[in-house]
Formats: C-alpha cells, structure tokens, sequence
C-alpha cells in the first residue's frame, strides 16, 4: 500500500471514528443499553440482543434503520432480554423493515429465548452459529455474513470512542470487515482489492489490506472507508 493512501486512510479513521458521526445509526440502540449496563441497570444480554436485532435490520438508508429499530425495541418496551425470555411476540406478517416481518423478529427472538435459557451470552459463537441458529439462515460458506461482522465490531473493539468492548474474550485482532455493496465500492476505487465477488474472501482481504495499517486492530479500517465516502 502506498504512502499516501495509508496516511489517508489513517487521518480519516481517526476522524471519523467519533460518536458525533453516528448519532443515528444503529449502534446507538447497544449503545444505549451498554450505558444501562455499566448503571447496573441492563445485563450483558440486553446489549446482546439489541446488536443482533439493531445490525439485522441494519439494511437501506440508516434513518429508516434507526426509525423501525426504534420501533421495535418501543414493542420490547426497552427491556430486550425480558422480552426475548417471556416468550410472547408480536407475530405477524406485517412488515417491521423493509421485507423484514415482525413474524421473522418472533423466531429470532423464539431461537434466542432457547440459546439463553442455557447461558449468559453468545460471545462463544462462531459466524455460523449466528447465521444458522439465531437468524435462520442456509448455511453458506461464501457470505460476507456482514451484519454479523458488523455486530462483532460494535461488540468487541474497546477504544471507548464509537464501539463498545464488552466482549472481553474476543481479540479485535480477528474481527472481519463489515462487507457490504458501498463498502465495497468504496475499497475498490481505493484499490484494496480487485474481486468481482462480494463474498468472505472480498471481506478477509480488504481486511488484511487494513492490517498493513492497523496489524491489531484492522476494523479500524471501517472509519476509513466511512471516511472515504464521506469525503467522495
């Protein structure tokens, strides 16, 4: 990578990685509930579930995001984790987000309601765990599974700037980038990869092209992009 762009890359990271550029965006909604935790007020599930839900419909314009997750954790009465264990869901085919139904949010919710009556938290599951027995998804090898990279890069990098660190077994040095079509735009006009393909392998080595800057902390790369596209 050439100098340039690394000091590029790196002045716009460092920019925008500030709460003040994601004053509505999803994030807010963990956000929230990371601050009600550090209050003894909400428990590490409450942020758990409200990142899970607040990056599934983490897809459009992220003022619709933002409104229909509001929307939905004002149907939870703020109390994710209450919500999720008394196994009593609004049900119906009615659109929460986009082609995302409140009866989708009920199975999510069913599946997490079995998954936490067994533990505390799901910081021990893999990618396709996430995939497959908390959102119902096919399995796929080839996903990006950006909602889920997302979710870990709220959950994990501890910077105490936007993201929230409360996973502590979880090390950012493995994080993925969050993959989606504007990121990946945005990373090849800036030539970090020249795959067609919009899957993991895009994901991992737009990934290791931040790790010439951040070897231990390459979603750092994120605020770069989100940078980039600011300023483009």
């Amino acid at each position: 990578m050439e100098k340039d762009l690394k000091e590029r890359l790196t002045a716009w990271a460092h920019e925008y990685n500030d709460p003040k550029y994601f004053q509505e965006d999803p994030i807010i909604f963990p956000t929230h509930f990371a601050e009600r935790y550090r209050c003894g007020e909400a428990s590490l599930a409450d942020i758990e579930i409200s990142a899970l839900l607040a990056s599934h419909l983490a897809w459009g314009r992220r003022a619709m995001i933002v409104r229909d997750s509001r929307r939905l954790f004002d149907e939870m009465e703020w109390r994710p984790y209450e919500y999720v264990m008394s196994g009593e869901y609004r049900d119906e085919n009615a659109s929460l987000h986009r082609t995302i139904k409140w009866s989708e949010i009920a199975a999510i919710c069913s599946r997490l309601r079995d998954i936490y009556g067994d533990r505390d938290s799901i910081e021990g599951f893999s990618d396709m765990e996430i995939r497959c027995r908390i959102f119902g998804q096919k399995e796929d090898r080839k996903a990006p599974n950006k909602k889920i990279s997302m979710m870990r890069r709220w959950l994990v990098r501890d910077d105490g700037k936007v993201d929230l660190g409360v996973w502590k077994k979880s090390s950012k040095t493995d994080l993925i980038l969050p993959l989606d079509v504007h990121v990946y735009a945005q990373a090849t006009a800036l030539g970090l990869t020249e795959r067609r393909q919009k899957d993991i392998v895009t994901a991992k080595e737009i990934t290791d092209a931040f790790r010439q800057i951040w070897p231990e902390d390459p979603c750092m790369g994120d605020f770069a992009l989100f940078g980039y596209g600011v300023n483009n």
